[in-house]
């Protein structure tokens, strides 16, 4: 059996997050100064809150929200947006799919809206695809998924952490992981993950990366006693 990362190497993996609407500039420089500390990867806001200040030598991605959190943006208003974005400091882009065409089985449309994003934000921007997995059947998961190969996204990310229907699960992470694997890109575990024990399954089950907002909790609850700075 496979040791669990610990604390510190999940810590590594995880997006900090703040999406909130009523989110202020001090919470962001909070938000950055936590995620410093944590040792987090990176973190992610929403696109007006660009341009951020990192810490001086500061080894921080900054990741950007795009089409959140409805995706029922034009393709071109996400291109736009995810350009600017770039334009202004970010390093990676988290981009909402349309969740209707996909339940229409409107492939080729999901697959021109990842295009038409991947375009406006080129490598090595990093093309993060969430796809609202709790919302989808296996089979369009699946065809999803796919459609962010043929378009060359970088990750599939399973929520946006705001629909109703919920967030990551095993199972979907296990699917998109089966899905993509293959051809070269990652998972994104995103939505409910709240606590040390999810985090780790999620890693098990193929996650290469996590959208945590509470993440000073996550990292020092239940099974991370013990591990210096949490």
């Amino acid at each position: 059996m496979t040791t669990p990362p610990t604390a510190a190497q999940v810590a590594a993996m995880i997006d900090h997050t703040l999406l909130k609407p009523e989110a202020t500039t001090a919470d962001v420089k909070a938000l950055i100064d936590e995620a410093s500390a944590l040792g987090a990867y990176s973190v992610c806001v929403s696109p007006s809150m660009l341009p951020i200040d990192l810490p001086s030598g500061s080894a921080l991605k900054v990741a950007v929200v795009c089409g959140f959190p409805s995706g029922k943006h034009s393709s071109s208003v996400k291109a736009s947006e995810a350009a600017e974005a770039v334009r202004r400091g970010a390093d990676e882009i988290d981009m909402v799919i349309d969740i209707g065409a996909a339940k229409e089985g409107a492939f080729d449309r999901v697959e021109a809206d990842i295009a038409a994003v991947r375009a406006a934000a080129p490598t090595p921007t990093v093309l993060k695809v969430i796809i609202e997995s709790a919302a989808l059947t296996d089979d369009e998961i699946v065809a999803v998924c796919r459609a962010a190969v043929a378009a060359h996204a970088d990750f599939v990310k399973t929520s946006t952490g705001f629909h109703p229907t919920g967030g990551a699960s095993v199972h979907a992470v296990e699917l998109m992981h089966r899905t993509v694997h293959g051809d070269g890109l990652e998972v994104k575990a995103s939505g409910g993950v709240r606590t040390l024990e999810q985090a780790q399954a999620m890693i098990a089950a193929g996650a290469t990366r996590l959208g945590v907002s509470g993440s000073r909790a996550l990292l020092s609850g239940p099974g991370a006693e013990g591990v210096s700075g949490y």
